[in-house]
């Protein structure tokens, strides 16, 4: 593939991407709004203490084979047709455990509601399973403009099915079947676009081909997933339902704001990367650090201001969730850094380094545990600060693999990455400091977003930073061609 023609795939890949998660996010969001003011933490924090066994049983299901088609040079029906059976019946296998286990779960959180309320959460991902494949074509076409559709077309789907259990007084029960609703309508979107059906004809040949790859990848999603809640995992044995719920809320929109910029690149980096995997190292690397570039100078505006204007849940949401404040200030600050960390994940796939990714990431998981184990004792908050800590500076971890792969000098990654995140400190310190003897909240937010904003974009310009003229330059391309 020429420079020229993957230089606008990409961008092209790239745009969707972002017009899809930030459709996806604003609807999100939304729906959360809504749905925030008519429930309850403690009713959050139910379904919340669930996300840990829908979220490996996920993994298990896709056994990583989204990531091992995309890597072959030609998938046929017979990879497509093994993945779909595969994941089905694991799917479907894992429900049969789930069901049964229960009650066990209910009592590990102390919580007997769980039980008739996880048999529910637990069959999405069953309908999850049976889409794997379509997702993995979607995927390794790069179908990010029908994504977004599907996306925006679940979720307003969902949204509704659970505003209006929550209005009927449906309490957890209404999130729960929004989960179930919102798998049910991206199945049939997917199999709209995609129009590819199974056979009976079943082959597993390619899950063995493919499985030295994809268990790697596999062992590497559950780890990941672990990572992502295992704070809800522990604080559901140690705390109530309540601080399970506050801390529920903060997560899901730091994750909102930190997938917004991870979701947009990891749609476009592993089929780019991996198309570029022999055009040998010098092309490899230039293209890498562009990528780099392009996420920091996304990522660390964008999550450093959330975490400036932190206190929105208590204006949309109510003083209820007052709690989620300083739980959601502190999460941002690590999750500027995981749209990076996601990056590198997609360099080692795309390198069929997942015996790379799954190391790092297993080590990570180990490490993360056991400092938040180890802050136990001081409360909920001081093991959020322990646990984004441990995230920024794992990210010096995933660098040094990556300078072994490609040769990235922590020099060069230094310098793609600092100019962007002083720039952010600084506006949103400065941002800050401008805004707070501003005592209506409406108005300092607002002012704090505009300030922020504001400030960022002048640097960038004045500084002329090639990213920032790069963007500008595409969307103007883009408007004229209208």
């Amino acid at each position: 593939m020429s420079e020229k023609s993957l230089k606008e795939k990409t961008a092209t890949g790239l745009l969707w991407g972002a017009v899809g998660n930030i459709a996806t996010q604003l609807l999100s969001a939304l729906i959360g709004i809504v749905l925030g003011r008519l429930l309850s933490p403690a009713e959050y924090g139910l379904v919340g203490m669930l996300a840990i066994f829908s979220a490996i049983a996920g993994s298990l299901q896709d056994s990583g084979f989204t990531a091992a088609l995309t890597n072959l040079k030609q998938a046929t029906h017979r990879e497509y047709n093994a993945v779909f059976w595969f994941s089905t019946s694991m799917a479907l296998s894992l429900y049969v455990l789930l069901y049964f286990a229960a009650p066990l779960i209910a009592g590990y959180f102390h919580q007997p509601e769980l039980v008739s309320l996880s048999r529910l959460v637990f069959a999405s991902f069953v309908l999850a399973g049976i889409g794997t494949a379509h997702s993995a074509y979607m995927f390794r076409n790069m179908m990010n403009r029908e994504k977004a559709v599907m996306n925006a077309l679940a979720l307003l789907g969902s949204g509704s099915v659970g505003i209006t259990l929550a209005l009927l007084g449906y309490s957890y029960w209404s999130l729960a079947w929004q989960q179930f609703a919102y798998m049910c309508v991206v199945d049939l979107c997917r199999l709209y676009y995609v129009r590819w059906l199974p056979t009976l004809r079943i082959d597993m040949s390619p899950i063995r081909e493919m499985f030295g790859f994809s268990s790697k990848i596999l062992v590497t999603n559950i780890i990941n997933q672990v990572s992502n809640n295992v704070l809800s995992f522990i604080f559901g044995r140690l705390f109530s339902a309540k601080a399970v719920g506050n801390y529920t809320q903060a997560a899901k929109w730091n994750q909102m704001g930190y997938s917004l910029i991870s979701g947009t690149i990891s749609q476009v980096a592993q089929p780019v990367l991996a198309s570029i995997n022999k055009d040998g190292e010098g092309r490899q690397l230039n293209v890498f650090r562009k990528m780099l570039r392009f996420t920091a100078f996304l990522s660390m505006p964008a999550m450093l201001g959330l975490a400036l204007i932190a206190d929105f849940i208590v204006l949309l949401l109510g003083a209820k969730w007052a709690g989620s404040v300083v739980l959601l200030r502190t999460l941002c600050v690590s999750g500027a850094f995981l749209p990076i960390h996601t990056l590198y994940q997609n360099l080692f796939i795309s390198h069929g380094r997942s015996d790379s990714y799954m190391w790092c990431s297993a080590a990570q998981i180990v490490v993360q545990i056991g400092v938040i184990l180890a802050f136990s004792p001081w409360g909920i908050q001081t093991m959020v600060m322990a646990y984004a800590t441990m995230l920024i500076m794992w990210t010096a971890v995933w660098q040094v693999m990556a300078s072994r792969l490609i040769g990235l000098r922590f020099a060069d990654f230094l310098k793609d990455l600092l100019p962007f995140l002083l720039s952010a400190l600084a506006c949103v310190g400065l941002a800050c400091l401008a805004t707070r003897t501003v005592g209506q909240p409406v108005v300092r937010i607002v002012l704090r977003i505009v300030i922020t904003a504001t400030l960022y974009i002048g640097i960038m310009k004045l500084a002329r930073v090639r990213i920032f003229e790069e963007c500008v330059s595409y969307f103007c391309r883009k408007l004229r061609k209208r």
